[in-house]
């Protein structure tokens, strides 16, 4: 089967929140792989945060590993496994950095304490004791006492927009189902591959 056909990103959609109708604990958690400039590989969990025709949001640190990998190679890639509901989708396509409107807006619906965090930690570099971190916390907590904590400018979100997206579905005995998404030119097509 080839061919046109719809937004796979609506597909995902569903999916997902099949995952999360079935009790898949934290079903918005997606192994992101990036690359630095050498092309060494790295992949760590990230919270998926909003899905959209253009693309698939998560936020974090632009100093972290993956923030300086995504700054030399925006090519990655998201994958999604959900046991119980027998699913996994994998977006491959290229990062891009959100407006500062975009990074703001979803900063000021984070919880207080979640701001305080990120605005105290530098992401991914070694530290020489976790007290430090917690102390750095709570000097934040009293400086900003009765205002809002700024946004670091080292934090913001991404979207990956995808240029591939393969669906996976378990079938016994070993016969899972698999369609592969390919965009071209600002259109879908699909296939099947074998499992």
């Amino acid at each position: 089967m080839t061919g046109a056909t719809a937004d796979p990103l609506a597909r995902f959609g569903r999916w997902l929140a099949l995952a999360r109708k079935s009790g898949e604990p934290l079903a918005e958690a997606g192994a992101l792989a990036t690359v630095d400039g050498r092309g060494r590989p790295s992949v760590r969990f990230v919270l998926l945060k909003d899905t959209r025709a253009d693309g698939l949001t998560f936020y974090t640190n632009t100093a972290s590993r993956k923030g300086r990998h995504l700054a030399a190679n925006p090519n990655a890639s998201l994958a999604f496994y959900w046991h119980l509901a027998d699913r996994q989708v994998r977006v491959d396509g290229r990062v891009r950095p959100l407006t500062v409107i975009e990074a703001d807006r979803y900063w000021t619906q984070r919880p207080r304490g979640s701001q305080l965090a990120t605005a105290a930690s530098k992401q991914s570099r070694p530290m020489a004791s976790r007290n430090d971190l917690i102390e750095e916390v709570g000097r934040l907590e009293r400086l900003y006492q009765g205002t809002a904590v700024p946004r670091p400018e080292h934090w913001t979100g991404y979207r990956l927009v995808p240029r591939e997206i393969e669906f996976w579905r378990r079938q016994e005995p070993r016969l899972h189902h698999r369609e592969l998404f390919v965009l071209s030119r600002g259109r879908w097509s699909s296939r099947l591959l074998q499992p």
